[in-house]
Formats: structure tokens, C-alpha cells, sequence
């Protein structure tokens, strides 16, 4: 059975106790280990602990700070999406203020109070201009790889304090749990349940 992993472009602190908090509220686990501004860890090594893990959605952190073209979040993003015992079940792409200007398509975003839009969002998790379209560190690969699914937010934890883990991360949580709704993890709510 191969195990189910999100991509998520982001890999500072304040991502980390965000997605190690969520992690545990959704039933997932985190590789706390890819954390690293910027990832530290090879797509082999990532691959060992993404395995040694329980059998439940794993997320993945990777962060390329900046790097121009191929950094090593993306080298490891790549070997992770070839492995025969690894699924990548979606990508939270997250919006940065890059200076390489590399963007992503997303399937949606979340901006910073919640609300779903097509367009794509800013750090501070503002609707952008462009449709579909995010910008940030190592996102340029999520095109490559085929993701079945990829929603695009502001900077985790951070949004202007809309995202604090404070408050429940609500901004991250609404992706991952969309994610999750669309691989088959999570059931969405039928109005007539209660009926």
C-alpha cells in the first residue's frame, strides 16, 4: 500500500508548529525532520522516514529560501513524487515574495478570512490578479509532478495573524482538510444526515 503524502511548500518555524499542530487535530502525521528555511533533508532520506511512519496522510515540508531554478526542496519534491511506494495526494502551494518570480497553477485558494477564490493569493493571503496562478519559493515544480490537487494560501501562520496558531491555524487547516476531503480521507458533510 503506498502512503499518502501532501506537499507543503513552506518549511520555517512558524510552518512547522502549525503543521505539526495539525497534523494531530487531522489525523495526520508531520515529518517535523523536513523543516528547514532552507530543506535540508534528500528526497532519499525523506522516502526512509515518510516509510518508518504509520499509515496515515503524511505531510512534508520543503523550502527552497529564495533559490534560483532546481533548489533542494525541489530535487527532493521530485525523487518523492517518483517513488513506487509514495502517493502525493495534493500540494498546499504557498505564496511568498520571491524574488526568482516562480509561480505555480493552483486548483484553488484559500485567502486569509477563509473565503475560497480562483484567483490566486499573495503572503499576506490577498486575492491576487491573476487567475490560477501563485508565486513563491519552490513552487515552479508542482506543475511538473503531476499533483492531483494543489490549493494555494499565504504564508502559514502568518497572514497577518489570521493564520496564528493561536487560533487554530484556520487558513492551513481549510487546505489541508479540502485536500484530504478530495482524496478520499475526510467525508463531507451531507445536509441531510440530520434529516
Amino acid at each position: 500500500m503506498k502512503r499518502k503524502v501532501i506537499f507543503v511548500t513552506d518549511g520555517d518555524l512558524a510552518a512547522k508548529k502549525v503543521l505539526e499542530f495539525l497534523s494531530a487535530e487531522l489525523g495526520c502525521r508531520c515529518i517535523s525532520a523536513s523543516s528547514g528555511n532552507p530543506s535540508t533533508l534528500a528526497g532519499e532520506q525523506l522516502a526512509t522516514l515518510i516509510l518508518s511512519a504509520p499509515d496515515v496522510p503524511i505531510l512534508v515540508m520543503f523550502d527552497d529560501c529564495g533559490w534560483r531554478d532546481n533548489g533542494p526542496g525541489e530535487e527532493a519534491m521530485r525523487y518523492l513524487a517518483g517513488h513506487d511506494q509514495i502517493d502525493i495526494i495534493g500540494a498546499v502551494a504557498v505564496a511568498s515574495k520571491t524574488h526568482a518570480k516562480e509561480w505555480a497553477h493552483v486548483d484553488v485558494s484559500v485567502d486569509r478570512t477563509g473565503e475560497l477564490t480562483g484567483y490566486g493569493v499573495d503572503k499576506e493571503g490577498v486575492p491576487d490578479l491573476e487567475i490560477g496562478r501563485i508565486y513563491g519559493d519552490t513552487v515552479s515544480i508542482l506543475d511538473e509532478l503531476q499533483i492531483p490537487y494543489i490549493v494555494g494560501i499565504g504564508d502559514i501562520g502568518k497572514m497577518a495573524r489570521f493564520d496564528d496558531v493561536k487560533r487554530g491555524a484556520p487558513v492551513t487547516r481549510q487546505a489541508l482538510e479540502m485536500i484530504l476531503e478530495r482524496s478520499g480521507y475526510r467525508e463531507v458533510p451531507d445536509e441531510t444526515d440530520e434529516l
